[in-house]
């Protein structure tokens, strides 16, 4: 006897036999048990996941001697051809080959009137329907409307939504879904204790992972990797045969981005590359690993499910998912998906794969702007955030302002409020003001034309400073922002008090000593933190 394939010799004969659809089965039989059958049925759904099974399956239950009945005998003449593909009451159509409108008159609109041979119902089980032509569907589309009543119709697509919505009113419409790893699993494990199989955890989990979902892929894939190893199966062979990608060897790499340990990572993706491993699938394999970690970040306890890890993958995985950030893990999905497609023609997939790693690397030592902002406001210094980018930010002056007039330990004390409470608010908006000066009951902010947008920042918090002045002097205070096109100039206006003289030459010695100056400043220090910045040229104001 010719060899059978898995996914032939194990295709359900049974409702219950049926993985994963259990909301649609229980529907029909439900449906044969009440007598509330339709005569037009659309079965939805990915590939491999028991369409076109569960519509044969449905045909049997309606023809067989025994029937109508949920539960098909398997034994009676009707079960037996209609499982072999060979009754002649019961006519499976491929869409994809019969899409010229006179076949499907031919086929199915001039035989409707015919009583069937043998059976109870006359069933036509349309395949792909989708790839009907529109003429094909408006032949169709009569014969579904008012049908004999010893016609059935089943149609199977995976594009529902090329199928006319007038076709869909008429019939009842199942969404058959995709298939969970775990139940691939287990089906496939059963398989294997009734072939006399030694097949490892891992690699079965392996193959049911390669399986995305379907049934039909994953026995196929199953077959392809019997027929590589024999009876002694291990994660090797399936990695081997299907060209898949270890799971450890991922878990490995993003340690490695973890640790922050570029040289590693290069050492990694060429590991991948020298044992055949396709460059995009391992980018593709990366993704799908972020995404479980993002998983285990929010929920630990998902660990035990089989879907996110093998027995022997859960402490390694737990274990990596502490080391990341739910933002982390994230942007990292982010880059693999854009490295995903751009690998695609390229001729150098292995420079893509390496630059990916080492994206994701610097990524993570990105830190989120209100963190940031917080915790410049709080005073503390915050962890280092170098950017992907050089930038060069115009210096913060070298120095305070020079005292002003009278008044002068008043604004000392006021400038130290602001700077203990909003040291960010301080060093990027009150320190770059040309000049501060204090009256009795005001104090007056200068700015240049240029920074506009700083003096409109104070107007913004003028509240809270007045709050603070009145509190330091221990009376009533205003504030107030000006604007002077003359300050920065070279002119001193009548009753300022200047921050320091125009521009002039210095020499390189206290040039070094300015940028010594300006470096021990908080505030210039906490802006070189955020935006990995250096001081190129420093001017005396």
């Amino acid at each position: 006897m010719a060899y059978q394939v898995l996914a032939r010799k194990w295709r359900p004969q049974r409702f219950a036999d049926v993985i994963g659809q259990r909301g649609v089965t229980e529907t029909l039989r439900n449906a044969i048990a009440t007598k509330r059958l339709a005569q037009s049925f659309v079965f939805a759904g990915p590939r491999g996941v028991g369409k076109t099974t569960t519509a044969r399956i449905l045909a049997r239950a309606l023809n067989c001697e025994a029937g109508p009945t949920a539960d098909p005998c398997g034994r009676c003449d009707a079960c037996r051809e209609i499982a072999e593909g060979r009754d002649i009451d019961v006519l499976e159509i491929d869409a994809a080959t019969h899409t010229q409108v006179d076949k499907v008159r031919d086929i199915i609109v001039s035989g409707l009137g015919v009583a069937p041979v043998r059976d109870r119902y006359k069933v036509f089980i349309i395949d792909e329907v989708h790839r009907f032509s529109a003429q094909s569907f408006d032949a169709l589309l009569k014969s579904i409307e008012e049908p004999p009543p010893h016609v059935v119709f089943m149609m199977a697509t995976t594009e529902l939504e090329k199928v006319p919505a007038t076709i869909q009113s008429r019939s009842q419409v199942f969404e058959l879904k995709t298939i969970g790893v775990k139940q691939i699993a287990d089906q496939l494990t059963a398989i294997a204790a009734a072939e006399k199989l030694d097949v490892d955890e891992a690699a079965l989990m392996l193959i049911a992972r390669a399986g995305d979902g379907s049934m039909r892929d994953a026995q196929s894939a199953f077959d392809q990797v019997i027929a590589f190893a024999g009876g002694r199966i291990t994660v090797d062979d399936v990695s081997t045969a299907l060209g898949l990608v270890r799971r450890d060897l991922l878990i490995e790499m993003a340690g490695a981005i973890a640790r922050e340990d570029a040289p590693a990572v290069f050492e990694l993706a060429g590991r991948a590359v020298e044992s055949g491993y396709d460059p995009r699938l391992v980018i593709r394999e990366l993704a799908r690993l972020t995404r479980d970690l993002l998983v285990l970040t929010v929920d630990p306890s998902r660990a035990s499910d089989p879907e996110i890890a093998a027995d022997s993958e859960r402490e390694p995985l737990l274990a990596l998912a502490r080391q990341f950030s739910g933002e982390d893990l994230m942007r990292a999905f982010d880059v693999l998906t854009k490295a995903e497609y751009d690998i695609r023609g390229t001729t150098q997939p292995r420079y893509h794969l390496e630059m990916a790693l080492l994206r994701w690397i610097h990524l993570r030592r990105l830190v989120p702007i209100t963190d940031l902002i917080q915790e410049l406001e709080k005073g503390s210094k915050p962890r280092p955030a170098p950017v992907p980018v050089r930038a060069e930010p115009t210096p913060a002056p070298a120095a305070s302002p020079a005292p002003a007039a009278p008044g002068g330990d008043l604004k000392e004390a006021f400038l130290g409020e602001i700077r203990r409470a909003k040291r960010f608010f301080h060093g990027t908006v009150i320190a770059q003001a040309q000049r501060i000066e204090v009256d009795d009951d005001r104090i007056v902010f200068t700015f240049t034309p240029n920074h506009r947008a700083l003096r409109t920042q104070v107007d913004q918090s003028r509240a809270w400073l007045e709050s603070i002045a009145s509190q330091v002097a221990g009376r009533r205070m205003s504030v107030q922002a000006i604007e002077d096109a003359g300050v920065g100039a070279g002119a001193t206006p009548r009753g300022a008090s200047p921050v320091g003289a125009p521009p002039a030459v210095v020499t390189e010695e206290r040039q070094q000593a300015l940028k010594e100056q300006a470096l021990s400043d908080s505030g210039v220090q906490a802006m070189l933190d955020v935006f990995a910045a250096e001081i190129k040229d420093i001017e005396e104001m």
